[in-house]
């Protein structure tokens, strides 16, 4: 009974003690629909460290992100259930990239630059960014099989929860657990 008490006690105190658990313990709990796959870990993982690329070749590493909620997509110009949720992921970066958060697309593996682009413009998304992991590097490294990939990273660069398969990004339900987790007022 003592192990109990102590256990809850225990929870009661960090969550009090760290407001971001309680919201995502509130935003795990609204999921729905295409969101349910959404799962979230019950501590924070580590993230990759492996170096991928800019459109132009210049190196990058999450480490760049450090201090805002990422939203960090792994997809590739052939995969078909990429080509629908892209369009999703931009209307998140539109509606709530800044200087807090950031949706982050990473093309993994065999991706030719000039296909990469025309990807995007027959999408008619363009406030996304199209970085590169040529040799899938940093997907090998955070566990990346099959694609589309969603990874939601916290401001410490840790993974928080992940999203096998494409989803409505752009759904009520995405935008709600996403403000929940930036502690944003659902109703705003």
């Amino acid at each position: 009974m003592k192990k109990i008490l102590a256990a809850i006690l225990y929870t009661g105190l960090v969550t009090l003690a760290n407001p971001a658990l309680a919201d995502l313990t509130k935003a795990e709990a609204m999921r729905e629909g295409d969101m349910k796959k959404l799962t979230f870990h019950s501590t924070p993982q580590a993230a990759g460290t492996a170096e991928f690329t800019t459109f132009d070749g210049a190196p990058l590493s999450l480490e760049s992100y450090k201090g805002k909620w990422v939203l960090l997509n792994f997809w590739a110009t052939w995969c078909a259930p990429c080509r629908k949720e892209m369009p999703m992921l931009s209307e998140l970066q539109t509606e709530f990239g800044g200087g807090e958060f950031e949706v982050v697309t990473v093309a993994t593996g065999r991706n030719p630059p000039p296909a990469m682009q025309s990807f995007f413009d027959e999408i008619g998304v363009d406030n996304l960014p199209l970085h590169r992991d040529p040799k899938s590097g940093l997907a090998r490294e955070m566990g990346v099989l099959g694609l589309p990939i969603t990874v939601i990273l916290n401001p410490e660069g840790q993974e928080i929860a992940r999203m096998r398969g494409d989803a409505d990004w752009a759904s009520d339900n995405a935008k709600n657990i996403l403000k929940t987790i930036l502690g944003q007022d659902i109703a705003g």
